[in-house]
């Protein structure tokens, strides 16, 4: 039996019209009323008609927000690519942009919602960084469409798109595998964040999978950028016990991990082989050549930007979408006795 909004009402305890005020944007509603109609409508997997979500105010605009303390903005070579193909793709659909800074972090100007709203945008594009601020879960929980990517959006509008953390594991796994390594590092993302905890998670299953030791020491939690990647392989580098190849699950933080090898008057790969994750554009140039996991940036992007047009025309409902990815063989990693 099909949700209505009289039903929607009915069990928040509130009026239709102040849910078609939720639905419709209108400022004159508290937050937290705003808040458990959402909940409701979320768990009753309640769909507005697209007259109710008033298809005649569209303005042609999309929102990005490069969400967390520590973000992946402008300047990150992933998030740059993902975004360069969003913005080709949802401009062929006949959108425009507006990009949100976060600048103001935790403060109380940070709401991402109140300026989604203002500039009246069709839907939101999330790029997430670590440290997510609370005011992008308010977004997420509004009636405004949203995509994410590496991300986790549970809103009644929400979808998000993201690698397959699964197969990255897989190829990375069983690539040393074959090549004679049963002692893996890990450098992995700040622990709380959905990418860092999906392919941790993912890593330590495929370990087991193989019955190779699961060690402690031999995980370390970075940020995704060059510098943790230096001090996690310093650190795996004088335990006595040192792992023979070391997985990281960003380029950077595997050319972060190199230097460090190379400062401790080590080679790669004849004496750690490494290993990174994104095939991003100086991968192909360190030297040696960095062997990766080649996220398919294109292909996410493309596929954030029909997802959250599906979404604003009300064609899907929320889903989640794993892109896989491929191995990248070049020169960092070697065969071991």
């Amino acid at each position: 039996m099909k949700v209505t909004i009289k039903d929607i009402a009915k069990l928040a305890g509130v009026s239709q019209a102040t849910v078609s005020k939720i639905l419709n944007n209108y400022h004159d509603v508290g937050q937290e009323t705003r808040k458990r109609v959402l909940e409701i409508m979320a768990q009753e997997g309640y769909r507005p008609s697209q007259s109710r979500l008033l298809q005649d105010k569209k303005t042609n605009v999309v929102g990005v927000v490069f969400a967390g303390k520590v973000n992946a903005d402008l300047t990150h070579p992933v998030f740059v690519e993902v975004l360069n193909e969003f913005k080709k793709t949802i401009g062929q659909l006949g959108y425009d942009l507006v990009l949100f800074s976060n600048e103001q972090f935790f403060e109380e100007k940070e709401n991402y919602l109140a300026r989604c709203q203002h500039f009246q945008v069709d839907g939101c594009l999330i790029i997430a960084g670590d440290q997510i601020e609370s005011s992008v879960y308010e977004l997420d929980m509004s009636p405004i469409p949203c995509v994410g990517v590496d991300i986790e959006l549970n809103g009644p509008f929400s979808s998000y798109v993201m690698s397959d953390s699964n197969s990255i594991a897989a190829k990375v796994v069983e690539h040393l595998y074959l090549n004679g390594h049963r002692k893996i590092g890990y450098i992995g993302g700040t622990n709380g964040s959905l990418i860092a905890d999906s392919r941790l998670s993912a890593f330590q299953k495929t370990l087991q999978y193989y019955g190779l030791p699961v060690k402690e020491d031999w995980i370390y939690e970075g940020d995704f950028f060059e510098d943790s990647g230096y001090k996690g392989m310093h650190e795996f580098l004088d335990l006595e016990d040192s792992p023979t190849a070391v997985f990281a699950v960003s380029d950077l933080m595997a050319i972060g991990a190199m230097k460090a090898v190379k400062e401790k008057g080590l080679s790669v790969p004849e004496d750690i082989s490494i290993i990174g994750c994104d095939d991003i554009l100086p991968a192909r140039y360190v030297e040696p050549p960095l062997t990766t996991i080649r996220q398919d940036k294109e292909k996410m992007g493309k596929m954030a930007a029909h997802i959250l047009l599906d979404l604003i025309k009300n064609r899907i409902e929320s889903s989640t979408v794993a892109v896989e990815p491929e191995l990248v063989v070049r020169w960092t990693t070697t065969k071991v006795d």
